[in-house]
């Protein structure tokens, strides 16, 4: 028998984990924090719903921390000291870039965790006795040694008749399709679709997505399940914006996330700055270490640009601009919120819950020369929600702050598939017989569930709540 049980991101963009059992062997797929809202954030803390000396094995779709940053909390000591042999040591599968990533993102969610902990302290604005971290840095450090880079489009054998492989998804740096096949009897296998976080139709660094020759389930995400992409002119808008804002001697603020979208803008500023469409000499912060760290990544896995960016780099680098200012220490970042100039920052998390972002939000964001920008998905109950929805004033580390500077958003820069590039890249690959959708609100999610029934005639399709389990081969 072969069942998965849903554990996350069923009716949110979080939190994605899937416990799939084929047979006696459970395996873990992807293994995510959730984030977002108070209430949301608290699933985090909750018991485990699963047996984890059960699994035998965790496989990564990517690095994100939607999708890998509950991995300190399962591998910490339950004991809770140090000399326990409860350590827990199941490896965990990624591509080599979404390993080299994870030694960047999930030693810093740690530390955010801890910062936030003291922050939540000293400020007084919880009602806690003590505030603890849901991980530290530390504890983030020891799950590294688990990672087992594997390369793409290679068989995995996990067991007996039991492989995975892992096909490009576009989405961000190392980021896959999973693909497990399994043999069921005689030469016959079954194939399982796991589709982690779609790419665009089109990514201006990496390769495109594959398609698909195999499939007979598919857990697809739907985080704009029922949202299209306009078909804007980026530069211009972007261009625009900047422009509009420099002319009020302002500062524009982009909540990016610190992989993948950072670097798509800073593509695009390039570009602006080559055709002097922006001054040439405006400062651009890129104000976090992680950030930081993950442009350096972007330069060494050149294997996976497309092949018009490879071409492109090799006369304008837009990861080695002159005006680029990169930011690690905190001193640094302070000194950001009293520069008077104008200026371009882009800074974390790209949807203003935690991180550098959240201090930066506290001085622009009150003052009118200044634009907010937002370049990505806002998941609902989180801070850029709130700001892109205008439901202010913010409460940020406790305080109300009121939104006085311009809030404006460039839809088109997402590293997400709208739901016409889902079904696009369905479209050519093969059909299932059965599909769940999940990672996505409620009403993108059946969106997506309706325009599958439409367009493919997929009967069995279901949108599965948290904690449902279901039976995909018997």
């Amino acid at each position: 028998m072969i069942k998965i049980k849903f554990l996350g991101a069923c009716g949110t963009v979080t939190g994605s984990k899937y416990l799939l059992s084929i047979y006696d062997k459970k395996y873990l797929i992807d293994c995510g924090l959730f984030q977002g809202n108070k209430e949301t954030k608290e699933k985090n803390w909750q018991a485990l719903n699963f047996d984890r000396d059960e699994v035998k094995g965790i496989i990564l779709t990517h690095a994100h921390i939607d999708h890998t940053g509950f991995l300190p909390v399962l591998y910490r000591n339950r004991k809770g000291y140090e000399d326990s042999n409860d350590e827990y040591k199941v490896p965990i599968y990624c591509t080599s870039s979404t390993k080299a990533l994870l030694h960047i993102l999930l030693p810093d969610a740690g530390q955010l965790q801890e910062e936030e902990a003291r922050y939540a302290q000293k400020a007084g604005y919880t009602q806690h006795e003590t505030v603890l971290p849901l991980f530290t840095e530390s504890e983030a450090k020891k799950v590294l040694k688990y990672l087992q880079a594997i390369r793409f489009y290679e068989y995995f054998k996990l067991a007996e008749g039991i492989f995975f492989r892992f096909h490009y998804a576009g989405h961000i740096l190392g980021a896959s399709i999973l693909e497990f096949k399994i043999k069921i009897r005689g030469k016959k296998h079954k194939y399982i679709i796991f589709s982690g976080d779609l790419g665009r139709r089109k990514n201006p660094i990496l390769k495109p997505l594959d398609f698909l020759e195999n499939g007979d389930f598919l857990i697809v995400e739907s985080t704009y399940g029922d949202r299209l992409h306009p078909e804007e002119p980026v530069e211009k808008n972007l261009s625009d914006i900047i422009n509009d804002t420099f002319s009020r001697k302002g500062c524009v603020l982009i909540p990016a996330f610190a992989v993948d979208r950072t670097e798509v803008v800073l593509y695009h500023l390039s570009k602006l700055i080559e055709k002097n469409k922006i001054p040439r000499d405006i400062p651009i912060f890129v104000d976090s270490p992680m950030a930081v760290d993950a442009l350096n990544l972007y330069r060494q896995f050149t294997s996976e640009y497309n092949q018009d960016f490879a071409l492109q780099i090799k006369e304008k680098n837009p990861f080695r601009m002159d005006n680029l200012r990169p930011v690690r220490t905190v001193e640094e970042s302070k000194k950001l919120n009293y520069i008077k100039e104008p200026c371009i920052i882009i800074s974390a998390s790209g949807m203003c819950n935690g991180g550098r972002i959240e201090h930066h939000l506290k001085y622009k964001m009150v003052d009118e020369r200044n634009t907010i920008l937002f370049v990505g998905y806002q998941a609902e109950g989180t801070k850029g929600r709130r700001i892109l929805d205008n439901k202010g004033p913010i409460n940020i580390h406790g305080i109300e702050y009121p939104i006085r500077a311009k809030v404006a958003k460039i839809n088109s820069l997402s590293s997400h598939a709208d739901y016409d590039e889902i079904l696009w890249w369905l479209e050519n690959s093969k059909i299932p017989e059965k599909v769940y959708v999940t990672h996505g609100e409620d009403k993108a999610r059946q969106n997506l569930v309706e325009r599958f029934k439409d367009r493919f005639g997929i009967k069995e399709i279901m949108a599965p709540e948290e904690g449902q389990e279901v039976i995909l081969y018997d």
